[in-house]
């Protein structure tokens, strides 16, 4: 048995067959793409640590600029109001309810159109992929569709948010070519066995695919878990609200510390770090589900790229 040095293994030495020498310019490499790498993370998670140091900080402290990486003047004061708020869990209820059926309508139809397309003998293929990619530079405008969404009686429902973003092309196009480079002879095999092309589909394409499905879903859930607008545009009633378009009331003044819960002097700490504290409690879900998926993400999205 040959145990391999750790520092080797980390310097990729234990990769390189034997005798073969590092060159200087890759040793530059390796130190440059280190170094950008991490640029790259210490830009991405500052402001992730700024946000939560100022949802823990005083007011003074924030409006002064005195908050970076560190809280100022610890405070929990804003936590306890906005976790004590009903209408802050009504929108995160509404959010939560979105976000999974909307994230389940979108797999089905994405699963079924990219299957369809990924059959190269389909007649009329060329034709599904151009209205696909089509809509990717046009669409009918905000106000052509705020008709439509009106028309059919989807406003204050979750199906105006589903139904319009249902199928992302560039998800698409992505499970297209995941599928294609699945091996032909696994679904002739199938077909033998006596399955039709839904079982087919179910019980050999589905489940050699997590990875890109695991994928996809991430991807849908992020988005429909972000987005305000949709919910802002065709809903009227606040009951209904999801938490981004509470979020967006406090962002835009709408929505004050007042009437988040605070009176009296608490109203004057929570002033300007209350839209930290929903920040993070919005964002929180999603960072926490990320670590789960991650590797079911930079497999997917890699198995579907590179075949396109």
């Amino acid at each position: 048995m040959v145990i391999l040095d750790r520092t080797r293994i980390e310097t990729g030495e234990a990769t390189r067959p034997p005798g073969v020498r590092v060159s200087r310019g890759y040793r530059v490499f390796q130190v440059v793409n280190a170094l950008i790498l991490t640029g790259i993370v210490v830009a991405t998670l500052y402001p992730i640590v700024n946000i939560v140091a100022r949802s823990f900080s005083g007011d003074g402290y924030i409006r002064s600029g005195k908050v970076s990486l560190i809280p100022r003047g610890f405070n929990v004061t804003t936590y306890k109001a906005v976790l004590s708020n009903g209408a802050f869990w009504t929108d995160y209820r509404n959010t939560v309810f979105y976000t999974v059926v909307a994230t389940v309508v979108a797999m089905f139809l994405t699963t079924c159109y990219a299957y369809v397309l990924s059959k190269k003998d389909l007649r009329g293929r060329g034709v599904l992929v151009g209205v696909a990619v089509f809509t990717m530079f046009f669409s009918g405008g905000l106000i052509p569709n705020y008709i439509l969404v009106t028309t059919m009686g989807l406003r204050n429902s979750v199906w105006a948010i589903a139904l319009p973003n249902a199928v992302s092309v560039f998800n698409l196009l992505v499970m297209k070519a995941f599928f294609e480079g699945l091996p032909a002879e696994l679904e002739e095999a199938a077909a033998i066995d006596g399955l039709n092309t839904y079982g087919t589909l179910w019980r050999v394409v589905l489940p050699l695919s997590k990875a890109v499905l695991a994928t996809m879903v991430l991807f849908y859930a992020v988005s429909f878990w972000n987005s305000w607008f949709t919910a802002f545009l065709y809903m009227d009633r606040s009951d209904l609200f999801p938490v981004t378009v509470y979020l967006r009331n406090l962002i835009a003044g709408a929505t004050t510390s007042t009437s988040v819960g605070f009176s009296g002097a608490d109203a004057g700490v929570a002033g300007a770090n209350i839209q930290s504290v929903t920040i993070i409690l919005t964002t929180l879900p999603i960072l926490a589900v990320y670590p789960f998926v991650q590797r079911y993400f930079v497999s997917g999205v890699t198995l579907g790229a590179v075949k396109g």
